[in-house]
């Protein structure tokens, strides 16, 4: 077995005996805290053990991805963080079930999100670390690409020309020279001499990239027995770059029948949608008993004394899978029977001065909260349109509808990217829907805070209208 290899199968053992010093060290510094006169005690050793066990028997490597060759910082506090969830959810219980004392620890649960904190901050930094060394020629794997340009132009971007992740290729087999890779790794011919060089090669290769066309299975065949035989990992890259570049998804179909979906999203995942929704409905509850009822008060008394009309004004939207909901607003407009068919402008007389100012902080958006704690909206999604604008831009805007694949949301990406307010022109709507379909295909739980943030930030901006 080749060092990388086992440098790499190393690394993850390394960080869970990390991780359970670490844990040691935040129970013994809960307990010194808690407790001046002792730290080593009885209840912390229990508390130790239990929550080791849980750890080994529930979470082990899957809490560890960072020694991978190419992985996502977010992928690495998403982990750890579902761990750390996982940990606490079975360890809180099993604590007041099992320690004697557990109920005289005050806050003992504080330990959770602790080890959270401080694991997803080791982790980046040991992250930083094995990037460095991988940058200086350490901890590499071997890899030889066999192909063209047109299959291989992706494995080659990933691997060869990002320095970082480890992948030192030690060239390529093609039908002819290609000047974009040969200008960083050696030609090493056609594709039928592959089998000889690996013959000579073997001992120092890790894994082998191949993108040639399945009628060439005669070429292809020898080169993955070879592989197997010698311990050298097969990577099979399908050629499907000419007529498609964009994340696909492996499945197959009756467990044998291999087939590349084109579009998979994170919010398929049952757990993911239970994530969200809980983030949604823990949030929109919180807000509704404490934010709401004054500024309610506040507003809805100046909205009555400034306009005739009712405080709240709804419309019905394009929901989730294009179904039709009520969606929720303070009133910012006089009545008018143009509310269902035009957006508002920037110097819109149909706006009441109260209206103006809360549009231009957000505020005319917060009965919306209403909408997500019933489940119609959600935090972040795509805004939702109105039924006239959806029948519009949907024969005009090719993929607009897969919008409506998840829950439209109170804010979004497109909205803190710069697509906010009004879209006077084509371009535009495009541009929020390309938008709309990235977050759909990058959705995680720390790009919906950020996405919260970030609008927090950009409160007042002039597409606010």
């Amino acid at each position: 077995m080749k060092f990388s290899t086992k440098f790499d199968r190393m690394l993850p053992a390394l960080v869970m005996v990390g991780d359970l010093i670490l844990l040691l060290l935040i129970l013994i510094g809960f307990r010194w805290l808690s407790d001046i006169e002792t730290i080593l005690t009885l209840d912390v050793f229990k508390l130790f053990v239990l929550n080791t066990l849980i750890y080994l028997l529930f979470i082990g490597r899957n809490s560890v991805v960072l020694h991978l060759r190419i992985v996502r910082l977010d992928q690495i506090v998403r982990n750890i963080f579902q761990r750390s969830v996982l940990l606490a959810a079975i360890g809180i219980p099993s604590t007041y079930l099992l320690v004697d004392n557990a109920r005289e620890m005050r806050g003992f649960w504080t330990i959770y999100p602790a080890f959270f904190v401080l694991a997803a901050i080791s982790r980046i930094i040991l992250r930083r670390l094995l990037k460095v060394v991988r940058r200086r020629g350490r901890n590499s794997c071997q890899i030889v690409l066999i192909g063209n340009e047109a299959s291989l132009e992706g494995v080659f971007r990933e691997t060869v020309l990002n320095k970082h992740t480890g992948y030192n290729a030690m060239g390529y087999f093609a039908d002819q020279e290609v000047s974009a890779f040969s200008a960083h790794i050696p030609y090493l011919g056609l594709p039928e001499r592959a089998v000889n060089y690996l013959h000579e090669h073997y001992p120092w290769l890790d894994q082998v990239f191949c993108g040639l066309s399945s009628t060439r299975s005669a070429e292809i065949m020898p080169i993955i027995n070879f592989c197997e035989n010698h311990l050298i990992r097969f990577y099979v890259v399908p050629n499907v770059t000419t007529y498609l570049r964009r994340r696909v998804e492996f499945e197959t179909l009756g467990g044998d029948v291999p087939i590349l979906s084109i579009r998979r999203e994170p919010l398929e995942k049952m757990t993911n949608r239970i994530i969200k929704r809980t983030f949604d409905l823990v949030m929109s509850t919180f807000a509704l008993l404490v934010f709401f009822p004054p500024l309610l008060l506040i507003f809805g008394t100046w909205i009555k004394l400034t306009s005739r009309g009712p405080i709240f004004f709804k419309q019905k939207r394009s929901g989730e899978d294009g179904k039709e909901f009520w969606c929720y607003k303070f009133r910012s407009m006089r009545v008018n029977a143009d509310a269902d068919s035009r957006q508002a402008t920037r110097n819109d007389p149909r706006k009441t001065y109260v209206g103006e100012l809360m549009r231009r902080t957000n505020i005319d958006e917060l009965p919306q909260l209403i909408n997500v704690f019933l489940g119609d909206m959600s935090l972040v999604g795509p805004r939702p349109h109105m039924l006239v604008h959806t029948a519009q831009y949907s024969a005009l805007i090719d993929k607009y509808m897969l919008r409506h694949q998840i829950k439209p949301g109170i804010t979004g990406w497109a909205q803190v990217t710069g697509y906010r307010g009004e879209t006077k022109e084509l371009w535009q709507m495009e541009g929020r829907v390309q938008r709309d379909i990235w977050y759909m295909e990058h959705w995680t739980f720390w790009l919906d805070i950020s996405i919260i943030l970030r609008t927090i930030w950009k409160t007042g901006e002039k597409a606010a209208y």
